[in-house]
C-alpha cells in the first residue's frame, strides 16, 4: 500500500519518467520515509514504556552485583533492552563506576546500547526478515561480551579518569512505581522528545539510501566494497567511523547497499562503525577514558567487528 502511493505521488502527480535515476530515488525516499517514521512512532511508544521499568539506577544496581563474566553476557542483553542515547554514555559510565560495576561489564553494556539497538531489531525485521536480524542480534550481543570481557581482564582501570573514582552520585534515589497512566505519558512524550531529535538525521539517510538506490552504479559499490573485494570490510568499517547515526537512522542507507550487491557482512560491519565507533561518541568518552584505553577500546571493537564481517561473509 505505501509502495503503491509512493509509486502514485512520483509517476502520476509528479509524472517523472518510469525507471529513471530520479524516478527511483524519489520513489525510494518517499515510501522509506513514511514507513520508517511510522515503525519508529509505533515501536518507540512500546519499548519506552518497557524502559520506565529499567531507570538508570536500577540498571546499575542489577550489574554491580554480579561475578564478571555473568555480568557481562547480563550487561550486554540489558543494553539492547535500555537504549541510551551516546549523550548519556558519561553520566551512565560514572555511576556504573561509583556504584562497583568492573569495569569490562560497564563496557559490555555501553558496546551492547548502541549496537543492538531495539529500533534497529524492528526495521531489520520488517526490511531483511528474521534471519538477518538474529544475525545482527547475536552479533552485536557476541562483541558486546567478548569485548567487555577482554576490557575486564585486561585490568584498565588505571586509564580510567581519576575524577571518575572521585565522583560521588550520593543515596540511590528509588524510583517510585508508576501507574499505567504515567508510563503511557512518559511513552508519549519520550517518543515525540526521540523523533524531534533524530528526525533530521533519519531524514538525510533516507536522502542518501535514496541517491544510492537511484544513482550509483552496481559496479562502483561492487569495485570499493562488493562481494568480490577482499578489503571490502575494512573499507566499510573505515567509512562508517566519521558518520553520525544511530542504528535506526544508518538503516535507509544499509537498505539501499544491499540493494546494490554489496555482502551481508560487509553492511554489518558498517552499520556497527556508524553506531559503536562513531567519532561523536569517542569524544564524548574521552572526558572520561584516558587516551590509552580509549585506544584499546577502539581497537578492540575495530578488529571485532571486522572479523564478524569477514565470518558472516564467508557463511552467507
Amino acid at each position: 500500500m505505501l509502495k503503491e502511493f509512493a509509486s502514485y505521488i512520483v509517476y502520476d502527480l509528479i509524472s517523472l519518467e518510469h525507471g529513471s535515476h530520479l524516478g527511483d530515488a524519489l520513489e525510494f525516499f518517499i515510501y522509506d520515509t513514511i514507513k520508517i517514521f511510522l515503525l519508529l512512532s509505533i515501536i518507540i511508544f512500546v519499548i519506552s514504556i518497557i524502559r520506565s521499568f529499567f531507570p538508570p539506577e536500577k540498571t546499575r544496581k542489577i550489574l554491580s552485583h554480579k561475578k564478571e563474566f555473568i555480568g557481562n553476557i547480563l550487561a550486554a542483553l540489558l543494553g539492547v533492552v535500555t537504549p541510551f542515547c551516546s549523550c548519556s554514555a558519561v553520566p551512565l559510565f560514572i555511576g556504573f563506576v561509583e556504584a562497583g560495576v568492573p569495569l569490562g561489564v560497564t563496557f559490555s553494556f555501553l558496546i551492547s546500547s548502541p549496537m543492538v539497538n531495539e529500533v534497529a531489531v524492528v526495521l531489520l525485521w520488517g526490511l531483511f526478515g528474521w534471519k538477518i536480524t538474529a544475525i545482527y542480534i547475536s552479533t552485536g550481543l557476541l562483541v558486546a561480551i567478548f569485548g567487555g570481557f577482554i576490557i575486564g581482564k585486561l585490568k584498565l582501570e588505571k586509564w580510567v579518569e581519576e575524577y571518575v573514582y572521585k565522583f560521588k552520585t550520593g543515596q540511590s534515589m528509588e524510583v517510585g512505581n508508576k501507574t499505567f497512566r504515567e508510563r503511557l505519558e512518559y511513552a508519549r512524550w519520550n517518543t515525540a522528545d526521540i523523533l524531534k531529535r533524530v528526525w533530521l538525521f533519519v531524514i538525510v539517510a533516507i536522502g542518501i539510501g535514496g541517491f544510492i538506490h537511484g544513482y550509483v552504479p552496481e559496479d562502483f559499490l561492487a569495485q570499493y566494497a562488493g562481494k568480490g573485494n577482499p578489503f571490502a570490510v575494512p573499507v566499510a568499517v573505515a567509512l562508517g567511523v566519521p558518520l553520525y547515526s544511530n542504528a535506526a537512522g544508518v538503516l535507509p542507507v544499509v537498505y539501499a547497499l544491499m540493494e546494490k550487491g554489496m555482502s551481508i557482512g560487509t553492511v554489518l560491519a558498517f552499520m556497527m562503525a556508524v553506531t559503536a565507533l562513531s567519532l561523536p561518541e569517542m569524544i564524548i568518552l574521552r572526558k572520561v577514558l584516558k587516551i590509552q584505553l580509549l585506544a584499546v577500546f577502539v581497537g578492540i571493537m575495530t578488529i571485532t567487528i571486522i572479523a564478524v564481517g569477514y565470518m558472516f561473509n564467508a557463511i552467507l
